[in-house]
């Protein structure tokens, strides 16, 4: 049974930085893509950043270019989220996901993942 553990998620104030790792449990091959998602009370889900395993392209939404950086360590089985320069509107639950299938498009479309983690909350105060 696969299973994504996130972790380091807290509170901190605007400006702050946060690193976010989801470790993965119970599957022994690689996903074709693992990704970070958050949604903000009353918002809805977003994709945040997503790892293309096998180009290791990399894929962000437009509000946290230049200020989160995804990447993974394939010896620990764990994907982490650097994430610098926070400002209020990144508070949210934030949610790690994994899929087997490829795809040819759509990384930060959640409806394209199979696996998910339980979540971590991220709150950044101003």
């Amino acid at each position: 049974q696969v299973q994504l553990v996130e972790s380091g998620g807290g509170s901190v104030q605007a400006g702050g930085s946060l690193r976010l790792s989801c470790a993965r449990f119970g599957y022994a091959y690689s996903f074709a893509c693992m990704a970070w998602f958050r949604q903000a009370p009353g918002k809805e889900r977003e994709g945040v950043a997503a790892r293309n395993t096998g180009s290791r392209t990399t894929y962000y939404t437009d509000s946290v270019k230049g200020r989160f950086a995804v990447s993974q360590d394939n010896a620990k089985s764990t994907l982490y989220l650097q994430m610098n320069s926070l400002k209020p509107e990144d508070t949210g639950m934030y949610y790690c996901a994994a899929v087997v299938k490829r795809y040819d498009s759509g990384w930060l479309n959640g409806n394209n993942y199979q696996y998910w983690g339980q979540g971590t909350q991220v709150t950044v105060s101003s």
